[in-house]
């Protein structure tokens, strides 16, 4: 199981950085960051959770979920500043930004899979759900186009329609791994729970 976790991350973080890298806007570039951060980090994760390569076993007392819940939260409200989004067309900006959204996520659901913590993982999980969904909204409903300087979209797709669309991307994708990962680490916590 932890094996085709892996290589599931693996196989996922190539079609996110293309989708990211691909002319479709905003929408390509927001499913890149969550294909990386919310799907391929958790699947990488779990898949890592125990071994050696662990970055929560190998570094216990830095690699925490709160903690790491902080450094996600810069890093994804960061990299969505205008000025650092427009500088993401860049490929050296993109590689830079794709490795730290990936690092962020891998870092965070690792230290969230780490046994000794799940109780904090869940606070940590749900505290990153809320402010997914919070960026994600703040994305989707701005009055005007926050990345026109960015836009390099779909043809015929206004940048302000973009950038709604991929508000609607991280609300669907972000925010739902967060929470639905808080959800899966409550429900194991309450079994182990109810065995003891």
């Amino acid at each position: 199981m932890k094996r085709a976790s892996l290589l599931a991350g693996l196989a996922l973080l190539p079609a996110g950085w293309l989708l990211a890298w691909l002319p479709l806007g905003m929408i390509g570039h927001m499913a890149g960051h969550m294909i990386a951060v919310a799907i391929a980090a958790p699947l990488l994760a779990f898949g890592l959770a125990g071994t050696a390569a662990d970055p929560a076993r190998r570094w216990p007392h830095i690699v925490t979920p709160m903690a790491m819940m902080l450094v996600e939260l810069m890093v994804v409200w960061l990299w969505h500043l205008p000025v650092l989004r427009a500088a993401a067309r860049s490929f050296p900006v993109l590689v830079i930004e794709q490795f730290c959204f990936l690092a962020a996520g891998l870092l965070l659901w690792s230290s969230v899979c780490y046994a000794p913590r799940r109780a904090a993982g869940i606070g940590a999980l749900l505290l990153t759900s809320m402010h997914m969904t919070l960026l994600g909204v703040l994305i989707g409903l701005a009055p005007r186009a926050l990345y026109p300087m960015a836009h390099h979209g779909l043809a015929g797709v206004d940048a302000l329609v973009d950038q709604q669309l991929g508000g609607v991307i991280m609300l669907l994708l972000g925010a739902a791994s967060y929470f639905l990962g808080g959800l899966a680490l409550l429900a194991s916590l309450l079994r182990q729970r109810s065995i003891a």
